[in-house]
């Protein structure tokens, strides 16, 4: 594994571990607004990264196959919707803000379902960073590594926010800073786990990327419709989740217009 694909795997576990380290310096819970602000902004940039940095260039990856350039990229997409819809059944977790456990039963503590609930929105960030690595590593994709580090960029952006929305809450209930710290940055290590595992798993599968665009593609948005939208918008009614969407989507369009 080269030393690019490494720093790429590895940034946006850094903006993890950077907003979970929040939770040593700032005393107070964090404030309702702030957080909705928080979880707007990373919504606008998973959506933004799903259609530039995965669909289109899926699309033109397939586009050999003239009017159905499209089929790879929504098969993929559908295949990544039910994907996490599966591990959204399955998996007992927790949201911030909700006393209703999701997925199967379980007699797991509250806070290890929190950290549960932010892990399953890093695995599709780790197979997007890994598809797209793994395609500039190929070589005759079209992708760019500039682009491939501006999708790494953008996830580590709004990574931040997610490190400092889970570890903030622990500490919250109760729990030693520390170990809030600890509990946050371990709901992201999943990122690099899932990344590391595509980028070695396309080295065999190359022929597939489109699909795995696609994939990725559609399991980052269904975190986004299914959770992240529904909790920007919860509690009193404000437009600022709304304008924290706008900026990240402007964000990570600049991104990877700039770096790609």
């Amino acid at each position: 594994m080269t030393k690019e694909i490494l720093c790429g795997i590895l940034i946006p576990f850094a903006g993890t571990t950077l907003g979970s380290a929040c939770v040593l310096f700032i005393r107070n819970r964090m404030n309702e607004m702030l957080q909705r602000i928080l979880i707007g902004f990373a919504a606008g940039v998973m959506v933004a990264a799903s259609i530039w940095s995965l669909i289109l260039p899926a699309m033109e990856q397939a586009a050999a196959m003239g009017h159905f350039a499209f089929l790879p990229a929504v098969l993929g997409f559908w295949f990544g919707i039910l994907f996490l819809l599966l591990l959204d059944k399955t998996i007992p977790h927790l949201h911030a803000n909700s006393d209703e456990p999701e997925g199967m039963k379980s007699n797991l503590q509250k806070t290890t379902m929190l950290v549960l609930a932010v892990t399953l929105h890093n695995i599709p960030e780790g197979l997007a960073v890994g598809v797209v690595l793994a395609g500039w590593q190929s070589g005759n994709t079209g992708i760019t590594m500039m682009g491939a580090m501006a999708l790494s960029i953008g996830i580590a952006i709004q990574n931040f926010p997610e490190g400092a929305i889970i570890s903030m809450p622990l500490r919250a209930e109760g729990m030693k800073k520390r170990k809030a710290f600890f509990y946050g940055m371990l709901s992201g290590i999943v990122e690099p786990i899932a990344a590391i595992l595509t980028v070695f798993a396309s080295e065999h599968i190359i022929v597939l990327l489109p699909y795995l665009l696609g994939f990725a593609a559609g399991a980052m948005m269904y975190v986004v419709i299914e959770e992240l939208i529904p909790e920007m918008s919860a509690g009193k009614h404000s437009d600022l989740g709304t304008i924290a969407f706008a900026v990240g989507f402007s964000l990570m369009l600049i991104l990877d217009t700039a770096l790609g």
